[in-house]
């Protein structure tokens, strides 16, 4: 009876990885004649293993990253101009370890979303929270009636070691957009914590969607103080992609 619970009550300890081999470990603690010492090591080797997966998999479903393609089938030699050596020290997490923000700025289709989500997810595998929101999901979540919540929510956005604010200037805003991703950039400028933005827009364009704000200098300020900004100027992708596809089925036909 004692052994029938014991897969429960380590459950309820939180020992899990235990609980799911625990007739596999005593059968090999058995058979190679084990000591307490080696069993108890297994055990912490096993639990620290199984709290690593399930951490990176709580990580990875609240970072809200989504599908992505893996920055090893991005074409280095497809844009016009991209600056490899930094994109590749962004992947290596060099500005989040000096506490810098990244802005990636070129048009659509040119593999800035595809190059964030890549940065995203080798943040997440090392260790960090990441939140990667669009830049419409992000104002949209700020313009609630309760003051109370629109804390909440700022604060929620401050926390994470990484906040990924995408597609900026894919949208345009009302007059008091603006207001709201100050509010969510401004205390992360203050606690030095790393953001990474991609917009299709020069900064001097972006009044064109955040119609008569008055933050817009101070907003692009906080951002740009601290970071790493580069541009990015190729052909859509995602056109090529399509060019691709039309000239095989025209092959094939």
């Amino acid at each position: 009876m004692i052994m029938n619970e014991l897969p429960t009550n380590l459950r309820a300890l939180g020992l899990h990885a235990t609980a799911s081999s625990l007739d596999d470990l005593l059968a090999r603690a058995t058979k190679q004649r084990l000591s307490p010492q080696a069993v108890l090591e297994s055990l912490v080797q096993a639990e620290m293993l199984e709290r690593s997966r399930r951490s990176l998999e709580r990580r990875m479903v609240r970072s809200r990253i989504g599908s992505f393609k893996s920055i090893a089938d991005f074409d280095w030699n497809w844009p016009k101009k991209i600056d490899r050596p930094l994109i590749e020290r962004a992947l290596a997490l060099d500005f989040l370890r000096d506490g810098r923000n990244l802005v990636l700025i070129g048009s659509n289709g040119v593999g800035k979303t595809m190059i964030a989500k890549n940065v995203a997810d080798a943040a997440i595998h090392a260790g960090h929270s990441v939140l990667f929101r669009t830049a419409a999901e992000l104002i949209d979540d700020l313009s609630c009636d309760s003051p109370e919540r629109r804390r909440r929510r700022i604060a929620l956005y401050s926390r994470p070691h990484l906040l990924c604010i995408d597609e900026v200037g894919y949208l345009s805003y009302d007059d008091h957009a603006a207001d709201l991703l100050f509010a969510a950039i401004n205390p992360r400028y203050e606690k030095r914590r790393s953001m990474l933005l991609s917009t299709n827009l020069a900064f001097k364009d972006w009044t064109s969607v955040f119609p008569n704000a008055t933050c817009i200098v101070t907003l692009v300020d906080r951002l740009t103080h601290f970071a790493d900004v580069t541009l990015i100027e190729a052909e859509s992708f995602r056109r090529r992609e399509s060019e691709e596809h039309a000239r095989r089925r025209a092959i094939k036909s």
